[in-house]
């Protein structure tokens, strides 16, 4: 992406971007929340999902198609906010520490914007994923529904704890999102340089629309290589009764380590790296039209 461009244009262009993300991935997003909440098997028994491949078919016998978009929209309704602040964090990180609206930011600069914006998202984010994940692992078929929906569901919160049931988590998708939005947008941005044409070299379209596939792909398999851990620790959180965890992540991550060990932290990455490629393809390939469209119709903006 341009070093000159508004947070403006980052904003609308981002928001259009997470609408592109969550129709191609929230599939596999609803089988890694599933993985990662259900329940230990009792000795001798064989667990719930044996895989990734296992909860998608059983998800289907019972619930249908529609079961893997189970709770999309929370994402849906916050996902426009979610991704414009994200990207506008972004923008508005480079451009604080742009000495000029054309300076080149080095990687550390890059990787700081990134972060920086990660700040800026959890404040959207932290209710939404609290809703979703509510909603992802309530199981279809015969069992009891708890929730009729997102509206129901943050009704539910409010009246069961008040706002502080609705951002429960806060800290851990802070703790995810920092350091991940960090290497996203560094990766992003450092596959988009090294697959740029050389000075005098002639520019191939589609050589263009390969390489954001391949950098906005790259970007969200990295972001989740950092950010698994404290996404399980926060799904484990937002989805437990109330009083699970009186001391929040810290009793979640213990508690994992005892029961689990290091390996757990990293459950439900296989859907995660399936959807994250063409997820965050979507969603940048999304940014980057919509970029060139708002340079068309609001060159000044």
């Amino acid at each position: 992406m341009s070093e000159n461009k508004s947070p403006i244009k980052y904003f609308l262009s981002g928001g259009f971007g997470g609408i592109c993300t969550v129709l191609a991935g929230h599939p596999l997003d609803t089988i890694k929340v599933r993985l990662q909440t259900m329940p230990l098997p009792a000795p001798g028994q064989a667990p719930l999902y044996a895989g990734t491949l296992d909860c998608a078919k059983k998800t289907i016998a019972r619930e249908g198609f529609r079961g893997l978009y189970k709770g999309m929209s929370a994402p849906i309704t916050g996902v426009a906010p979610i991704f414009a602040v994200s990207f506008f964090g972004f923008g508005l990180g480079k451009r604080l520490q742009q000495k000029t609206p054309d300076e080149e930011l080095n990687y550390t600069q890059l990787f700081a914007a990134g972060a920086f914006s990660g700040i800026f998202t959890t404040t959207v984010m932290a209710p939404g994923e609290r809703i979703k994940c509510l909603l992802q692992i309530q199981q279809g078929g015969n069992s009891p529904q708890k929730y009729n929906g997102m509206v129901d569901c943050a009704k539910q919160l409010y009246a069961e704890g008040g706002m502080r049931s609705i951002y429960k988590g806060a800290f851990a998708t802070l703790l995810r999102d920092v350091p991940a939005s960090g290497m996203y947008f560094l990766t992003y941005e450092y596959i988009q340089r090294a697959l740029a044409p050389k000075a005098g070299e002639k520019k191939d379209a589609s050589i263009g629309l390969l390489g954001t596939i391949f950098a906005g792909g790259m970007a969200g398999i990295a972001n989740w290589a950092i950010g698994m851990p404290a996404d399980v620790l926060k799904s484990r959180l937002q989805t437990a009764p109330e009083g699970s965890y009186p001391n929040g992540i810290r009793d979640v991550f213990r508690e994992l380590m005892r029961q689990e060990g290091p390996l757990a932290l990293y459950k439900g990455v296989t859907p995660v790296m399936l959807r994250a490629f063409p997820a965050n393809a979507a969603c940048f390939i999304g940014v980057e039209v919509f970029m060139k469209f708002l340079n068309l119709v609001a060159p000044g903006l």
